[in-house]
């Protein structure tokens, strides 16, 4: 017998404000459209957080609604990781803020950025955590208020990404070991900082030209994400003796359509066995994958005994890939 970590519960958050692509366009005084934005990105609508809103709030929400989603109370949280690049401060972590919205009381917290790998990056590293005995029941929380970092006069940047939380809670349990058991299988990370620049947000907290916006060559992340994300998913199947016909359904990042439907057709998935949720909310980030999979999960499509594929390239460049059986 081994310990594995299983997905107990999924939650996910999204403000209540909606912004159309239309709205969008009228608002910032944006030279687009809704067909125009539709056609290249598949993106209909992104919420927005309300100005009191925060990365924690929302993260906060998410983690609440997995935990009732796996009927585990919050005293029962060892570790939360939350991957989120747009934190509520340099430091305390915005997890640690969540720890404390959700009366979680022992254990550790903290925040890993990766951008919008995050959150397949905070999977690895929870799934390491119960593998060794170090945590027996782990949030693991993607959220993102990109809203606050984006240049609203930049067409090739502002219509994509959107705000929410995602999370999904993870618990130990001792199975066979084998690729028919429940629980993440493997994860995957890669990263290349040779191509930083080309997805990425000008200074920080400790740059000496201080915080500033993000900053996109959409072209060079569409090539690098297409071969980048088939090579892990491919690494991942290979790891546990499996093939493209074994999998069940496809978790993408939500970032834009066309790269979802290149990674599907690479997989040779039928687009039924693809979630997508970029259409509702758009590019969230690190939130991305967990509000995808709340929402398969939620309505039915993902069942037990589901293999479930995730994968996620962003800023860094990272990239990565888990398989997980539900």
């Amino acid at each position: 017998m081994v310990l594995r970590a299983t997905i107990a519960g999924c939650g996910g958050y999204l403000p209540e404000r909606r912004l159309s692509n239309d709205e969008l366009a009228a608002q910032y005084g944006i030279e687009t459209s809704d067909a125009w934005i539709r056609e290249r990105t598949g993106i209909c609508f992104r919420h927005i957080a309300a100005p009191e809103e925060t990365a924690s709030d929302m993260g906060a929400a998410a983690a609440r609604e997995a935990l009732a989603q796996a009927g585990v109370d919050a005293s029962e949280v060892d570790a939360i990781l939350v991957a989120t690049s747009t934190p509520d401060s340099a430091f305390p972590a915005t997890a640690v803020r969540i720890q404390a919205k959700i009366g979680a009381t022992k254990g550790f917290a903290f925040d890993m950025a990766a951008a919008c790998t995050g959150f397949v990056y905070a999977l690895g590293v929870a799934d390491s955590l119960i593998r060794t005995g170090q945590a027996r029941c782990v949030l693991v929380i993607g959220t993102e208020v990109y809203s606050r970092i984006l240049d609203w006069t930049d067409r090739g940047t502002c219509v994509l990404f959107g705000d929410g939380a995602g999370a999904v809670l993870l618990r130990a349990e001792e199975n066979g070991g084998t690729t028919a058991d429940r629980g993440l299988l493997s994860c995957h990370l890669h990263s290349d900082g040779r191509f930083a620049d080309i997805l990425h947000i000008e200074g920080g907290a400790g740059s000496t030209g201080g915080a500033g916006l993000l900053r996109m060559a959409g072209k060079e992340v569409f090539r690098h994400a297409v071969t980048k994300l088939a090579a892990v998913v491919d690494e991942a199947l290979g790891a546990n003796g499996l093939t493209h016909a074994d999998i069940r359904w496809l978790v993408p990042h939500q970032a834009n359509a066309r790269i979802i439907d290149a990674m599907g057709r690479k997989l040779n998935l039928p687009s039924e066995r693809v979630v997508v949720t970029v259409d509702k909310h758009a590019n969230t980030s690190a939130a991305s994958i967990p509000l995808a999979l709340n929402e398969a999960r939620r309505d039915g499509r993902i069942r037990d005994g589901d293999l479930v594929v995730m994968e996620a390239i962003g800023g860094g460049l990272t990239w990565g890939a888990a398989l997980a059986r539900f």
